[in-house]
């Protein structure tokens, strides 16, 4: 991508156009030695127009109605004067490394709407309940103006750890049978209302025992139905409420630099681990290594030593005047 190609790109990812702001997600999530080089050059320049945005991680066991909860949530937001982007992290297809789930088409009235922007992304190999480049996502969606991010992870349960490091506050959402910031029990409504009303006073009453996951913030823990909008408004009130209540101590502040420190060492992590298994040294010796771990003829320890080993060596043969 020529410096002009990128400065348009830009420009229209600063003028809010979606379908450019697509275009930019695709291009950070590339795994192409080009495209990465043109994505750097892109958040380099996106950079400063980024921050200004409540992040919230929306996270739930399967089944607990996210997506239904999520376009109910996102629609009240937009008629409260926000935009919204939903960056939706989905379960992989195993053939083709893909999104399966497809949730603009899960969130119809969400996605018509000209205030918000969804994307799904494929969660691929990354732990933690979101996709690697998650983060490059959310800067693109608010230097193109979207002021609230919602971040839905895939919902496997005790994996949705990463979410910490990349929002605000976490909203876990709980079904009425079965330390975030923000505790919502769905499906009050119908023959659930009354099972949903007694989930919610068990996790009070856990979350008093437990303590605050965020000091000096109480967990809220409410109900809501997606379904008829009840809680809905509250809920949004309980996000607005964490924000002022929190912004001026520092903490949203101190919080997200932690976040950027965690991600440089996560793009160290990952950036060494690609260039290890590049490396023709530790290509040579894996396979054989590999099998000697599966047979238990080796430790793990080992085998990761001798890998190391044979890393180090072919670096050292690289040095000026080695």
């Amino acid at each position: 991508m020529s410096a002009t190609e990128l400065q348009q790109l830009v420009d229209l990812i600063r003028g809010g156009d979606r379908r450019a702001l697509a275009r930019g997600i695709t291009l950070v999530e590339s795994t192409r030695e080009d495209h990465r080089a043109a994505a750097t050059g892109l958040l380099e320049r996106l950079l400063r127009h980024a921050g200004d945005s409540i992040r919230v991680g929306i996270t739930g066991v399967p089944g607990v109605g996210k997506s239904t909860f999520i376009e109910a949530f996102g629609l009240h937001v937009i008629d409260s004067g926000h935009r919204v982007a939903v960056l939706a992290v989905d379960p992989s297809s195993r053939r083709s490394g893909g999104s399966i789930l497809g949730d603009k088409t899960r969130m119809e009235d969400l996605a018509k709407n000209d205030a918000a922007f969804i994307r799904p992304s494929p969660a691929g190999e990354t732990l933690g309940g979101v996709a690697r480049r998650t983060r490059e996502a959310m800067l693109l969606c608010e230097a193109a103006g979207f002021d609230v991010i919602f971040v839905e992870t895939v919902g496997v349960g005790q994996s949705e750890t990463a979410v910490a490091d990349l929002t605000d506050l976490f909203l876990l959402l709980l079904l009425p049978g079965g330390g975030d910031e923000l505790v919502l029990v769905n499906k009050d409504d119908g023959d659930l209302a009354d099972a949903a009303q007694r989930a919610a006073a068990e996790y009070r009453a856990a979350l008093h025992l437990l303590g605050a996951g965020t000091p000096d913030w109480p967990v809220p823990v409410a109900t809501c139905s997606a379904l008829t909008g009840k809680g809905i408004e509250e809920a949004w009130q309980w996000v607005e409420t964490f924000r002022a209540t929190m912004a001026p101590t520092g903490a949203v502040a101190a919080r997200r630099a932690a976040q950027a420190r965690a991600w440089m060492w996560s793009e160290i992590r990952e950036g060494l681990m690609e260039t290890l298994k590049a490396n023709p040294g530790v290509a040579e010796c894996l396979p054989a290594l590999e099998a000697d771990v599966g047979a238990g003829r080796i430790t793990p320890a080992a085998a990761a030593r001798k890998l190391m080993d044979a890393f180090l060596k072919r670096a050292r043969r690289k040095r000026p005047g080695a």
